[in-house]
């Protein structure tokens, strides 16, 4: 079987998830198909339509999670020290062309999220930094060319 490396953070996320799915939005579902079946001919019935379509959503969910979280394998990233990038780093770089900085948190694939800065450890810019430290120049494949980034920091936490 397939680990996946995952931060506890990540993992507590995904079991809230599956609680939540299983605990609220699918007996939720249940009462919206029964109310929707009893307005009667279910042919034309957008409502009882719609609330399948979101049943058949929500199990395929509550089905991925329950496939994806006996395969984690929580690393502890507390324990991790250094100035080199490994898994769970958060790395600051600056691109050497516009001199903007960012900052990524480098998570696994299932709790990668580009809109709190984490990335996930297969993406292009991850593999790129992986194993680098401060102070290094890393080119980074990127869609419109390769661009030049310096590692300008490293922090586990």
């Amino acid at each position: 079987m397939q680990k996946f490396p995952m931060t506890a953070e990540g993992l507590a996320k995904l079991e809230e998830e599956l609680r939540h799915l299983k605990s609220e939005e699918r007996p939720a579902i249940i009462r919206a198909i029964a109310e929707a079946r009893a307005h009667g001919d279910l042919s034309e019935n957008a409502e009882y339509h719609a609330a399948r379509e979101r049943q058949s959503f929500i199990e395929g969910r509550i089905g991925e999670l329950e496939s994806i979280i006996p395969s984690v394998e929580v690393i502890d990233v507390s324990k991790i020290t250094g100035n080199q990038v490994r898994f769970g780093a958060r790395v600051t770089i600056v691109d050497e062309e516009t001199e903007k900085e960012t900052t990524y948190r480098i998570v696994g694939q299932y709790e990668a999220d580009m809109k709190t800065g984490s990335i996930s450890l297969s993406s292009p810019l991850a593999k790129a930094l992986m194993g680098k430290t401060v102070g290094d120049s890393v080119e980074v494949p990127a869609p419109g060319g390769a661009r030049a980034v310096e590692i300008t920091a490293v922090a586990y936490s």
